[in-house]
């Protein structure tokens, strides 16, 4: 039968073939240490936990809440953005809590996206900055997604040359999966270029608080003006370990914000009320919890560096998120990203995610998450070293890497 139009949009998921040889290797009883997928490892933290625990059970909280997010959520995130970058928002009108920022960027796109509308996404990128708007019928354009001044010569030429002119332009820094950072002079000049071409930019500041060397990342909101034509997404997921509870935001110009709004109202009726509860305790919370994260992923950043460096991988250290971006070893590039990282499940009990399933600027990279602890990393490190070092004399029995061209 016929594949459903949407369906027929989507490209083969890449992953599933790691993912295939991940299960393979495991159901064999191989000790497969997880660096593909960017899970927290994390607990959550305790006052968050402990407010959960006290919201849960009651009538008032088991009823269905608000897709908006509630009214105390929405105040919380507000103070956060007030408190971390000096913006002020309007809870009522600039604001709406959204199921992750994963479901935030699909449900936007359903929001502003007619059939045949182009936006201007970066590649490498996270999916669903292209795929919600190829499922939402639009049409993606791709420039590169280093934060560089070539990113607008790029851009340049997409507008000029996209018929119908772009409607919005999608930026993520820090970049999943490349872990780039955007300065506030690069946002000056986002904003300044998207209002000049009347374009939305639909920022993803996922990662705002995993950063390293004390060098927090800024939100394009900071630049004067940029409300006008910006909406930007931030996730507890990463900044809490609350990946599992699926709670994001999406914040900033009203437009765009009273769409979103209007299309969840007839899709969900919000994240369950106690889980909404305990994301603003989180918010209003301590920040400790924060800073020990950061420094967990220091550590575990600095190990991974150091340790697959000495074992032959030289792995270029992130200044931000929970992600590192490495080129394949020059030993392996020729069998592409999809190959190498299934030899490397089989060869090595290592999983990465091969850089081509972010987009067609991502082959001969993987990217490899920080989700393991220090010693699951050595470990890592230490298989690597022995399936480098024994490469050279198992090749010619590997069939995708002798018939490779």
């Amino acid at each position: 039968m016929e594949e459903f139009y949407r369906i027929r949009r989507l490209p083969p998921y890449v992953f599933e073939e790691v993912n295939r040889a991940k299960a393979k290797a495991r159901n064999a009883g191989a000790d497969i240490i997880d660096l593909g997928m960017g899970n927290p490892d994390l607990p959550a933290p305790q006052h968050v936990i402990d407010k959960l625990k006290e919201t849960l059970g009651k009538p008032r909280t088991d009823r269905y809440s608000s897709s908006r997010g509630i009214p105390g959520l929405r105040r919380a995130q507000a103070a956060y953005y007030e408190r971390r970058f000096g913006v002020k928002l309007n809870p009522e009108t600039q604001i709406v809590a959204t199921l992750g920022s994963k479901e935030g960027f699909a449900n936007v796109a359903q929001a502003i996206t007619a059939p045949g509308d182009v936006v201007i996404v970066p590649d490498p990128s996270y999916p669903i900055h292209a795929f919600g708007f190829l499922m939402a019928g639009g049409v993606i354009r791709s420039v590169s997604s280093e934060p560089t001044p070539d990113f607008f010569v790029q851009v340049e030429r997409a507008i000029r040359h996209s018929i119908p002119k772009p409607i919005a332009i999608v930026v993520c820094y820090p970049s999943n999966p490349t872990a780039f950072v955007a300065s506030l002079d690069f946002y000056r000049d986002l904003v300044a270029f998207a209002k000049k071409h009347e374009i939305f930019v639909l920022s993803d500041l996922a990662y705002a608080e995993v950063y390293f060397d004390n060098n927090p990342p800024p939100s394009v909101l900071q630049v004067p003006g940029a409300m006008d034509v910006t909406v930007e997404f931030t996730s507890m997921s990463k900044t809490f370990s609350m990946a599992g509870w699926r709670m994001g935001f999406a914040v900033g110009n009203e437009r765009i914000i009273a769409a979103l709004a209007r299309v969840k109202s007839y899709l969900d009726y919000g994240a369950f009320t106690p889980v909404q509860v305990a994301a603003a305790a989180a918010l209003n919370g301590p920040e400790e919890c924060i800073k020990e994260m950061r420094e967990c992923y220091t550590r575990r950043r600095d190990v991974m560096v150091e340790s697959f460096g000495r074992a032959g991988w030289d792995v270029p250290p992130p200044s931000a998120s929970m992600f590192a971006w490495s080129p394949i070893p020059q030993p392996f590039r020729d069998m592409g990203s999809v190959e190498f990282s299934k030899l490397l499940v089989e060869k090595a009990e290592v999983a990465v995610s091969p850089g081509t399933g972010f987009g067609e600027r991502g082959e001969g990279y993987v990217r490899i998450a920080l989700v393991e602890n220090e010693q699951r990393i050595r470990q890592a490190a230490r298989n690597i070293r022995r399936f480098l070092e024994t490469a050279p004399t198992q090749l010619h029995n590997v069939v995708p890497l002798a018939t490779r061209r």
